[in-house]
């Protein structure tokens, strides 16, 4: 595909993604099943998950495409499913494809990773009847995180630089990253309650994911490991066969956030944990496709900038238009070399997975 030709794929803001992929949908006489967040966007649009499945409602094989977990990192995940509507319908037979645009709608539109609920959707996943996961270790950094003033004194970051010396970089990873339940204006805030778009995922498998028997599906994300690199990260519970199943797929570089070998780490409550839940019928093989935009020490000073601002607010007018453009620009680099290399991966790995579905389907025919 030709640098223009990749570059119409991505978008300027949510309102311009979601025309492209309804456009694209509707060119190919798809249907467009809309689920409305009632709250107006950045702009005044409309707020919504769009929904379009691709082929044989009772296909036994499906793929599932996932953007917009985190919202801003919507950008990444729309342009591949809109480039795969472009690629026309799946002739591999008893397949089809369900894509679910936008399932954060409210940070997709706002530029913000969390919901309105500021939840991070990655762990909202878990069982709310039960006592919720503690993360002691954020409990201690929460306030040192998200300091009153910013930026930062010198004194607040040396201290967390004393505590990230103690921990080690993993340790101090996971008690930022992990998920914490206890400071609902804090990061990776999972929530006391099912989120809307928790809720609505959950809604959209019940409707389009019942039917089938074997799943692979694709949830991209963009922040962590190298730029323009999509590393392909294991995302089921099984460790042994299914990881096994994801590499003959995707090839050996499948990563694994329990085996510690890839740039994330374990976290409470992804959006997978609600899939395998609706969808048992179903063996699943899942992967989360993460593509590196810049360093980590670009990334997580403005993913707590962004965070300080939703916390504190800020009376500079400047100063927050520029917290949120660098949280933005920290998650989306818009550049014809990280896009071209976003959609060829994207491509590939949806490819690799339609027939990863038809192939293993064809050795348990023959065993």
């Amino acid at each position: 595909m030709l640098i223009n030709e990749t570059r119409a794929l991505f978008s300027r803001d949510y309102a311009e993604a979601r025309e492209k992929f309804c456009r694209t949908a509707a060119l190919r006489g798809l249907a467009i099943d809309s689920y409305v967040l009632p709250l107006g966007g950045a702009s005044g649009e409309t707020l919504a998950t769009d929904v379009v499945f691709d082929g044989p409602r009772d296909a036994a094989r499906l793929v599932i495409l996932i953007s917009g977990v985190h919202g801003v990192e919507g950008y990444c995940g729309s342009a591949i499913q809109t480039g795969v509507l472009g690629l026309g319908p799946v002739t591999a037979p008893d397949t089809a494809v369900l894509h679910i645009h936008a399932v954060n709608p409210y940070g997709f539109s706002n530029s913000r990773r969390a919901t309105h609920e500021n939840i991070d959707l990655n762990r909202n996943f878990v069982d709310f009847s039960v006592p919720l996961p503690v993360n002691d270790r954020y409990a201690e950094i929460h306030d040192l995180l998200l300091p009153p003033e910013w930026p930062p004194t010198d004194e607040n970051e040396s201290t967390l630089d004393v505590l990230r010396r103690q921990w080690g970089l993993r340790g101090y990873q996971r008690a930022v990253g992990l998920g914490q339940y206890a400071f609902e204006d804090g990061i990776h805030y999972g929530g006391r309650e099912p989120a809307w778009s928790n809720l609505t995922f959950r809604q959209i498998l019940r409707k389009y994911a019942q039917q089938c028997r074997r799943i692979g599906s694709i949830d991209v994300h963009t922040g962590l490991g190298p730029y323009g690199y999509g590393e392909r990260i294991f995302a089921c519970p099984d460790e042994t066969q299914t990881l096994a199943r994801a590499r003959r797929w995707w090839g050996d570089c499948v990563t694994s956030v329990n085996l510690g070998t890839s740039t994330s780490i374990p976290m409470t409550g992804p959006i997978q944990y609600g899939q395998f839940e609706e969808c048992r019928q179903s063996e699943q093989t899942n992967v989360c496709l993460e593509f590196g935009t810049h360093p980590l020490s670009v990334v997580l000073p403005a993913m707590r900038a962004e965070h300080w601002l939703h916390r504190h607010g800020s009376a500079d007018t400047r100063q927050a238009a520029t917290i949120r453009q660098a949280f933005k620009d920290a998650f989306y680099p818009q550049a014809d070399d990280w896009q071209s290399a976003i959609w060829e991966q994207g491509r590939d790995v949806f490819l690799q997975t339609v027939h990863g579905l038809q192939d293993d389907t064809a050795q348990a025919q023959t065993v």
